[in-house]
């Protein structure tokens, strides 16, 4: 009878210390900072959405804007439209809170979101490097190669290509046990800060995400440098009018891939272990993302600010 109700009370404690929630404990403690982070992200935000949906409606309206790469760029507006819904909403609420707190289920919720559009789009710029060298480097196969048919087969690829990557992530994260502690010492749920708070040796996990996330995040980031490189040689002996234009669309891809890639590879690439300065990357890489892709794309695509210069004109001016 004494050994059943030890285990018994062993039972009950070690399910009372079953983790439900976790602490968020945010970018920062200054009260100052706080406040410009807040007034900052509030109008990052304001100007994330309606400049995505503008880039979306600019292009779907258009009979110019009917090529492939136009259509990627609208899927990838959407995407960045979408990914800044998982972390800036629930910050700017954080910040008018005292207690910083999100259940299990939203933190795993977050998480899978997070990894599901970021993987995404990490892909969708694999297939806007294929669609350039197709065009600059087969350019008498390309409207036989990326087809409508064909356009939307990459686009159902790089879908599930983003959820299964989400999903081993996931996975692995829901075999840990947590039991405390559960303050996560970020402003969003993310595996690395996760990962720390389970109770157990979390060595192997660690790999199995380093590789699905760093090691793929690093191939896809050279395997897209070197596209562009070949991409770059071979217009070399194009004409002047050509070659600008080539070298201004690859110059574009190239600058996003290095804005997108570069804070990936910092968190994900290493050791779980915390930098002074992973909040920052971490903020640039959720926050400042979203907003710098349709910017960059429509400042440097004459196409696309002259179709939405039409556009306003047509819809806001008259």
């Amino acid at each position: 009878m004494e050994t059943y109700y030890n285990s018994s009370e062993e039972m009950k404690i070690e399910n009372s210390t079953v983790v439900k929630e976790f602490i968020l404990l945010g970018l920062t403690q200054s009260r100052n900072i706080q406040f410009l982070v807040f007034v900052l992200i509030l109008i990052f935000y304001l100007t994330i959405l309606p400049g995505n949906f503008l880039v979306i409606l600019t292009i779907r309206s258009d009979p110019g804007l009917t090529a492939p790469l136009y259509f990627f760029l609208s899927n990838m507006a959407f995407l960045d439209a979408s990914y800044s819904f998982i972390v800036a909403p629930r910050m700017l609420m954080d910040f008018l809170s005292e207690k910083k707190v999100i259940s299990y289920r939203g933190c795993i919720t977050q998480l899978f979101f997070l990894h599901f559009l970021g993987g995404g789009e990490g892909l969708l710029l694999v297939v806007m490097a294929f669609d350039r060298y197709i065009a600059i480097c087969r350019p008498l196969h390309y409207s036989t190669v990326m087809n409508p048919r064909a356009c939307y087969a990459l686009l159902l690829a790089l879908w599930l290509g983003g959820f299964v990557h989400s999903i081993i992530q996931v996975a692995l994260i829901l075999h840990l046990p947590f039991c405390g502690p559960n303050e996560l010492d970020n402003f969003f749920c993310d595996v690395p800060q996760v990962i720390k708070l389970a109770c157990t040796d979390t060595f192997v996990v660690e790999l199995l995400m380093v590789f699905n996330s760093g090691l793929m995040t690093l191939l896809c980031f050279l395997g897209l440098l070197a596209s562009y490189a070949v991409i770059l040689c071979r217009i070399r002996g194009s004409s002047s009018e050509g070659k600008n234009k080539a070298l201004s669309t690859c110059t574009t891809h190239v600058i996003i891939i290095l804005i997108m890639f570069g804070p990936a590879i910092f968190i994900y690439t290493r050791p779980f272990r915390t930098l002074p300065v992973d909040k920052v990357v971490s903020f640039f890489h959720t926050v400042i993302i979203p907003l710098l892709n349709p910017v960059i794309y429509t400042l440097r695509n004459q196409k696309v600010k002259s179709a939405m210069r039409r556009l306003l004109h047509r819809h806001v001016v008259c």
